[in-house]
């Protein structure tokens, strides 16, 4: 079993900075490739980034690339999303997920084994 805890949500301007954490407890966190999500009101859950187990590959979505970058720290058992140059379309609720397989996390089909509770990101205009 897997737990994720993540952090560094809130309110910024268009324009500005974020860095979400994800925390990790139980398996071993080098185990998981790591991915993040987001769902915005209204929308169904879209994927944003996902990182490979060791770090050495990564992958993100056409909307955020160039601006988002995930990254791990295996000795700390936490993956980050460091969000530039936001816009107010990146206002969503962010999740976190872990999941052996990193096709899991990157398929448009793929359901990851598990998932923190979620941090609000809001970017006014």
């Amino acid at each position: 079993q897997v737990q994720l805890v993540e952090s560094g949500g809130g309110l910024v301007q268009a324009g500005g900075s974020l860095r979400l954490s994800c925390a990790a407890s139980g398996r071993t966190f080098s185990s998981y490739a790591m991915g993040w999500f987001r769902q915005a009101p209204g929308k169904e859950r879209e994927f944003v980034a996902a990182i490979s187990k060791s770090g050495p590959s990564t992958y993100y979505a056409d909307s955020v690339k160039g601006r988002f970058t995930i990254s791990r720290d295996n000795a700390k058992n936490t993956a980050y999303l460091q969000m530039n140059s936001l816009k107010p379309e990146d206002t969503a609720v962010y999740y976190c997920a872990a999941d052996p397989q990193m096709i899991d996390l990157t398929s448009t089909r793929g359901r990851p084994d598990y998932w923190g509770q979620g941090t609000q990101v809001t970017v006014s205009s």
